[in-house]
């Protein structure tokens, strides 16, 4: 029996205030004022999941993003297999959000020395996940920053395109849409900095849970890639996406103003609730941090959600989109 928390951690408490990530971002974000002259200009606001760069019918998308934290687990490990899986998922899924077909691959490498084995583990993941993707790995750049990096940074920005008419990035979600939610593969790559707070406090990476894997295991479940949202733009009416990453469902707002009703919650793997009990954080704390299970979601008309679970045979209907402004999870405001 793990020993508990009799304090509840917090997200900020174990090192990320994700209200001061938002401050700063939004400030440095006010700073980016700069359009370009000519053609090709940007057509999309920053802050959505992608950018969009006008491409006469098409435009060209570029997402960026990293694995995180989730490194230091696999360092615990030794075990660096799986996160290139994780770096690629992450910018797919957000360029999927916005019905675009991710297309090409740049990774980044920052490290205070570089180790081939580890090198040649990531490499291994980030073939593995262009496949699941059907991405070009064209390039990447390795820097080494003895003195400023300590360890290994791994990230990466994607390429993608979609025709300008094809382009979801919620303008059209409407009162009465369903939302529907796909489960994640686990915790992902977000919230890792509690969720390694909480097993080095009271548990141990090698330790075995009931569902069968160890802690260490399930930390490094690698990210899924929602390759099959293409298929489904294709074949249903979708007015919104949302790739459920760092925030929780707070990344619901990065679609406008709506008002989301969550009534039925996916059902979180073990894992999650683990992490809640062992930990002692509250319910609340967990849904800005983690995905809780759901890691991507589709907002369509009601009488397209059939055909939606037809072809994503693990979604289910979990809420609607009503008159009322703001988020709320089985009734209750989220904030």
């Amino acid at each position: 029996m793990n020993k508990k928390a009799t304090v509840g951690h917090t997200y900020s408490e174990a090192g990320v205030d994700i209200s001061l990530e938002e401050l700063g971002v939004k400030t440095l974000v006010s700073q980016l004022t700069y359009r370009r002259t000519g053609g090709f200009q940007m057509c999309s606001d920053v802050g959505h999941f992608a950018g969009l760069v006008d491409f006469g019918d098409y435009v060209l998308a570029l997402a960026v993003d990293g694995v995180g934290t989730k490194m230091l687990v696999a360092d615990r490990l030794e075990d660096w297999s799986t996160l290139g899986i994780d770096c690629i998922a992450m910018n797919v899924n957000d360029l999927y959000v916005m019905n675009i077909e991710p297309v090409a691959f740049v990774d980044y490498i920052a490290t205070d020395k570089v180790e081939p084995e580890k090198m040649k583990q990531i490499g291994a993941g980030l073939n593995e996940g262009a496949g699941l993707a059907n991405i070009n790995l064209i390039g990447g750049e390795t820097a080494t920053l003895k003195g400023l990096v300590n360890g290994l940074d791994l990230a990466g920005t994607c390429l993608g395109i979609g025709k300008k008419d094809d382009i979801v990035t919620g303008a059209s979600i409407k009162e009465g849409d369903v939302i529907v939610g796909i489960p994640s593969s686990g915790v992902h790559s977000n919230g890792l900095t509690l969720a390694r707070k909480v097993v080095e406090s009271y548990a141990d990476y090698d330790e075995k849970m009931p569902w069968g894997k160890t802690l260490g295991e399930e930390l490094l479940t690698p990210t899924r890639i929602y390759s099959e949202v293409l298929e489904v733009t294709r074949n249903c009416r979708v007015h919104g996406m949302c790739h459920i990453t760092g925030g929780g469902l707070n990344n619901l707002k990065r679609l406008g103003s709506f008002g989301f009703d969550i009534s039925e919650p996916l059902t979180p793997p073990p894992v999650f609730d683990w992490i809640e009990e062992i930990g002692n954080v509250e319910k609340h704390e967990m849904y800005r941090t983690f995905n809780m299970g759901m890691g991507y979601v589709f907002i369509a008309p009601e009488e397209e959600a059939g055909r939606i679970i037809e072809i994503v045979t693990d979604t289910k209907v979990i809420g609607e989109i009503s008159g009322r402004e703001g988020i709320r999870l089985e009734g209750e405001t989220f904030e």
